[in-house]
């Protein structure tokens, strides 16, 4: 069994000088001090020349006299490996040896660590959106040649000779014509501070030819603690005079606690406190087992007049459609090119269907939870949770006790899986709120009961799709109306920029149902992809064309996607005859900059309803792929991910009140119902690299769906693909 870690409360904060250096928006530092206790310490900064005592290269990394090689991740780690690709980045361009570099969390500071650019908004510390490798392609790749100047440097300086003579191979810097060599471990033990590092400007990093580490096998850093159980959860801080936490929120969002039974739970075994909250009651003690039996004895009379309490995800079907049909104004236009409706009223043949997505539940593996202790005075605090936003949790924390983020200390762990659950903060703010009202230590455990009640869900919706043809068989008009609670998150994935398609109308027809939503893996990808190559495919299947061939007529104007779906194509051996009860489905996608597409191999059984997937090929083309055995597994993962959301992931509201409580009735995929094979080709590409951790999902249920209606000539239509829906469809 782990040991719990005890952790002081009151860590050194940070003290360093900051030294700008232009790269590409990154702030870049020098230490000037030693390392103590694992934080930089403070020394006099006096201009080039000065000696550090300790090993510290730049602000990314540390170096010690052995030559271990400490580089600083600014990302969340949940298992899709950019702790050790960000980690390649910096150590391919100082040109480190990878077995003597290590990897630890960086500090919360954004305008040093944060991604440059993101959303318009300045530096943001956030991983979502399979961003990440993305975003720090080129600023880490110039801090890694930065922190490789500061070793050339110091070895010019030191044996007199031009920089120039200078070259480096990993973890060595050589002088060839004296055939001298000096380990990165031996200059750490005289660097000194340069007062003024130069840009690297682009063209002189390295090649993609040059590569040592990037887009090599590299082994992932963060999986030797996860199998020996060394790594560090929020889960597993334990912090001194903690208390544990749990809550009991409202059934019904936007509803309040109005009168609870306080004396009889605080009348219980091991209970020290409750404290009421907007949305539902908490419950504090020094043993997380004293407080579940309080938890169920508790009674709370809720407020009434919450606008989610008006709302029945069975019923509201019929209502999206009316919306759609309404010809209603004021949608969110997402796309305008040419005259859709034009041309759709003058087509020689026009095409139009609905299809129709349920709410879906992120299912992350660790139940969310947080540790937040608020200082006596109430204007700062420390925390510890695993978080896809740090910064965001920071600026939350700080908004609580009306106070600066400068007196918040976030300490980041690992996360059992986010999927964009873990980019909200409420759970941190929870239990800042709960430390607050008892000015000590509180860790807060969110039951996986509690996650379901109180989730944030993918959003549900109605997509309706018309086409347009000319006499020749061309499509030449599309319009997609999408009806929904959740504007920006119905919006991913419903251009289609590699379809030549002249006339477009892509809009949001909105509407509000009070009822928690949020990014789940891929966004609105999952269900945009679905019914935009459900419908490609209808189309082909009406004009008596071969959906592949179809795919290929629409996208000719766009090469590389034409690639990625031959490949797929030629993996799959399309056009083959598929084994006995078995059918082929084809879908194409795009996510955060990746092209994807795949064919899916399926088998139905009419008398159950129950749809087997048995393999799926698929290919994907991300531009330069820094970890390609991790691509290859983050495609998998996806796969799967979208797989479970297709054929059976389902939340459903009634009286504004989730019905679904937990694994029992809200089934996600076991190993029993994956497919046989998953088979992945990466593309080989020179691009700039691009997402890859969600590209695998949304190609799934296309891909299911065409495989269905090619076996039996069923079309479904309705996310999830649940035995009952695939009966009802039959039955239609």
């Amino acid at each position: 069994m782990k040991k719990p870690y005890i952790l002081d409360n009151h860590m050194p904060s940070l003290s360093r000088r900051r030294f700008i250096a232009g790269t590409g928006g990154l702030t870049f530092m020098i230490s000037i001090g030693g390392l103590i206790n694992g934080n930089w310490a403070s020394a006099n900064e006096d201009s080039e020349g000065s000696r550090t005592k300790g090993s510290n290269i730049t602000v990314w990394v540390k170096i010690d006299s052995e030559g271990t090689i400490t580089v600083l991740n600014p990302s969340a780690e949940m298992g899709q490996g950019s702790m050790t690709a960000l980690a390649v980045l910096i150590a391919e361009e100082m040109d480190a040896d990878w077995s003597k570099v290590r990897v630890e969390h960086s500090p919360i500071d954004p305008k040093i660590y944060g991604r440059p650019g993101w959303g318009g908004r300045g530096y943001h510390m956030i991983t979502v959106g399979s961003f990440t490798v993305s975003g720090y392609f080129k600023p880490l790749r110039q801090a890694g040649a930065q922190a490789r100047y500061v070793l050339l440097k110091n070895v010019s300086m030191k044996w007199k000779i031009p920089l120039t003579e200078l070259k480096t191979e990993p973890g060595m810097v050589i002088h060839s014509a004296s055939n001298r060599r000096i380990s990165y471990g031996e200059i750490a033990s005289f660097a000194k501070t340069i007062k003024e590092i130069p840009e690297i400007p682009e063209k002189s990093l390295k090649k993609p030819g040059e590569f040592r580490l990037i887009g090599k096998y590299v082994p992932r850093v963060d999986i030797p603690e996860k199998v020996d159980g060394s790594a560090l959860y929020s889960m597993d801080v334990i912090v001194p005079d903690m208390l544990y936490a749990t809550i009991l929120r409202t059934p019904v969002n936007g509803n309040q606690p109005e009168s609870f039974n306080e004396k009889e739970i605080m009348s219980m075994q091991g209970i020290q406190k409750i404290v009421r909250l907007k949305h539902g009651v908490g419950i504090l003690g020094k043993r997380y087992e004293n407080l579940l039996p309080a938890k169920r004895r508790l009674k709370v009379k809720w407020s009434k007049g919450a606008p989610a309490e008006m709302f029945d995800s069975e019923k509201i079907l019929e209502g999206y459609k009316n919306v759609a049909s309404s010809g209603k104004k004021g949608g969110h236009v997402l796309n305008q090119q040419g005259d859709a409706d034009a041309a759709i009223q003058n087509a020689h043949r026009t095409y139009s269907s609905d299809y129709f997505s349920d709410h879906v539940y992120h299912a992350q593996m660790e139940p969310l939870n947080a540790i937040v202790s608020v200082n006596p005075a109430g204007d700062g605090a420390e925390i510890w949770a695993g978080t896809q936003s740090p910064s965001g949790a920071i600026k939350a924390v700080a908004k609580l006790l009306g106070t600066s983020p400068r007196k918040i200390k976030l300490h980041p762990c690992f996360l059992g899986g986010g999927f964009g659950r873990r980019s909200m903060s409420d759970y941190i703010v929870e239990a800042a709120e709960l430390s607050k009202a008892v000015r000590k230590p509180v860790k807060l455990i969110w039951s996986r009961e509690d996650d379901f009640q109180y989730g944030a869900f993918r959003p549900m919706c109605l997509q309706r799709l018309v086409a347009g043809l000319d006499a020749d068989g061309k499509l030449i008009a599309w319009k997609h109306s999408i009806v929904g609670d959740g504007r920006r998150l119905l919006s991913s994935g419903a251009k289609i920029p590699f379809y030549d398609i002249p006339n477009q109308h892509i809009e949001i027809l909105g509407l509000s149902h009070g009822v928690r939503l949020k990014h789940w893996r891929a966004v609105g990808h999952g269900f945009t992809k679905f019914a935009i190559e459900s419908f490609i495919d209808e189309i082909a299947e009406a004009e008596g064309v071969d959906s592949y061939q179809f795919h290929r007529q629409v996208m000719h104007n766009s090469p590389r996607a034409l690639k990625v779906l031959e490949t797929a194509a030629d993996m799959a051996g399309w056009g083959r005859k598929p084994p006995d009860g078995h059918a082929f489905g084809i879908s194409f996608a795009e996510r955060s900059g990746s092209l994807a597409a795949c064919v899916a191999e399926v088998s139905l059984e009419k008398s159950s309803g129950k749809i087997k997937v048995h393999r799926i090929w698929s290919s994907l083309d991300a531009g330069i792929v820094v970890q390609p055995d991790n691509a290859v597994a983050q495609m998998e993962s996806a796969i799967i991910y979208g797989l479970s959301s297709v054929l059976s992931e389902r939340i459903t509201f009634k009286d504004g009140k989730v019905q679904q409580s937990n694994f029992h009735d809200y089934h996600v995929m076991r190993i029993s119902d994956a497919p046989e094979e998953i088979h992945v080709k990466i593309i080989d590409s020179n691009e700039s690299p691009s997402g890859i951790g969600e590209t695998g999902l949304p190609i799934t249920g296309g891909a299911v769906a065409n495989a269905v209606a090619a076996l039996s000539g069923i079309r479904l239509k309705h996310l999830p693909f649940t035995p009952d829906q695939v009966k009802k469809a039959m039955e239609s």
